[in-house]
């Protein structure tokens, strides 16, 4: 490990291709031995609860960590449970016996890869130069013209894409992607947004900064905890549509209490709203896109929305910070919560239009049809 900023920075693509490599498996490992409803109402739920209680704590701890050692110390103890993690996969029995002579889309694969971070590099651009970054969204959204062209291609050749085209053709699970990719952009947007303003402008350690958060890993923890009951008494519209409003006004209540208030427990109501509404809302969000296709798709769409979700991270946290790189102050960090808020009305509308009733679950191969019949 080095100090280098460069080298750490290069190291990054590497450590989050295999950080992302896993949780898209997870589903098929946890989901395959069991009936697809049980998959819908335990594991996806089980998995997203967890996911997002420690997205939440992950800067609690690693502030703790950084500030009683060093930040070396932390990437220390994330490789740490990272060995942990290769240890106790070691019992975990492959419910699918693995194809070596399956081709894998190499092409695709860089096509998709290359054009999404030129549209993250785009957008942090942004505050140092419009026409570079007008060039690499250009650049992005060629790339993914591309990708798609080639995934056509393929499908016409009768050969496997890395991503099928048929994913796309449910309007329920479409909706539903649309709110996964927002719940991660708020969560991350508003972690790094408070973070920064908390550590650079008020002048607070890893610690202080840990200790704050944990009013949004409270909320979620109570709201993922909540989750599968919840589930069974409200329609997972509503639970979405609940969490996106709750999610909106935590936003707008953090920004303009901590724009009145010097004392930092003002930052707890903002983010224990944040918590509560994120935690509610991103088991249902999986559920509907998963319960919308049959069995023997449930890997590829986990894929899916597993890289949607990540992208969504991805988005909030380059927003965020080209807001607050821009100027880091408390007019910046008003300016950044109140574009993710205006994000946060993208996934509320999606929300909106997703059915009323539950989706029926497809059972046939290949068969997912449109649950809400309006595909």
């Amino acid at each position: 490990m080095s100090g280098a900023v460069e080298q750490v920075v290069g190291v990054r693509p590497v450590q989050a291709t295999g950080l992302q490599a896993g949780p898209a498996g997870y589903f098929t490992a946890f989901g395959e031995p069991l009936p697809l409803q049980c998959v819908v109402d335990w594991c996806i739920g089980g998995i997203m609860a967890l996911g997002g209680i420690g997205a939440a704590a992950g800067p609690l701890i690693g502030g703790l960590i950084t500030s009683a050692l060093s930040w070396r110390a932390a990437f220390v103890f994330q490789a740490l449970v990272i060995v942990v993690i290769i240890v106790l996969s070691r019992r975990i029995e492959d419910p699918l016996p693995p194809d070596p002579t399956r081709p894998f889309d190499t092409v695709g694969t860089v096509l998709s890869a290359v054009g999404l971070v030129l549209v993250v590099t785009g957008i942090l651009a942004a505050d140092d130069n419009g026409w570079l970054m007008l060039a690499l969204l250009f650049l992005g959204v060629l790339f993914l013209f591309a990708f798609f062209r080639w995934v056509r291609a393929r499908e016409r050749a009768g050969k496997e894409p890395l991503l099928s085209t048929s994913l796309f053709r449910i309007r329920t699970s479409n909706l539903g992607l649309v709110t996964q990719n927002t719940q991660w952009l708020l969560l991350m947007g508003v972690s790094f947004s408070v973070a920064s303003y908390l550590q650079v402008v008020r002048g607070y350690d890893a610690i202080q900064t840990g200790v704050i958060f944990t009013a949004a890993t409270l909320g979620i923890l109570v709201s993922s905890l909540a989750a599968e009951r919840l589930a069974k008494r409200r329609a997972q519209r509503t639970l979405i549509l609940t969490g996106f409003v709750t999610t909106i006004a935590g936003i707008i209540v953090l920004t303009v209490v901590v724009g009145g208030s010097p004392n930092p427990w003002a930052f707890a109501p903002g983010l224990l709203l944040i918590g509560l509404g994120l935690g509610v809302m991103l088991t249902p969000s999986v559920n509907i896109v998963q319960s919308s296709f049959a069995e023997d798709q449930q890997g590829e769409i986990s894929g899916l929305s597993r890289s949607v979700s990540n992208l969504g991270s991805s988005l909030g946290t380059a927003i965020a910070g080209t807001i607050l790189v821009a100027g880091l102050t408390s007019h910046a960090y008003a300016a950044a919560m109140v574009t993710l808020a205006a994000v946060g009305l993208i996934g509320l509308t999606a929300a909106v239009l997703l059915p009323h009733h539950p989706p029926h679950t497809p059972t046939g191969p290949q068969g997912a049809s449109d649950p809400s019949g309006d595909g």
